[in-house]
């Protein structure tokens, strides 16, 4: 059974998923690039983790 929940870091909402099977969190990348960078546009954020450096 898996568990969708909101966490915070930094005071900011990140989505994650309970796997029951591996016993551990999965966190959205997206979420994390997003509260790293202080950006709050999704698109941006995407562009940024799309992005080839």
């Amino acid at each position: 059974m898996s568990k969708i929940s909101i966490r915070f870091f930094d005071d900011k909402e990140v989505r994650a998923v309970w796997d029951d099977e591996h016993s551990k969190w999965w966190f959205s990348v997206l979420d994390i690039v997003g509260v790293l960078r202080d950006e709050s546009d999704y698109q941006k954020i995407r562009n940024y983790w799309k992005s080839d450096f």
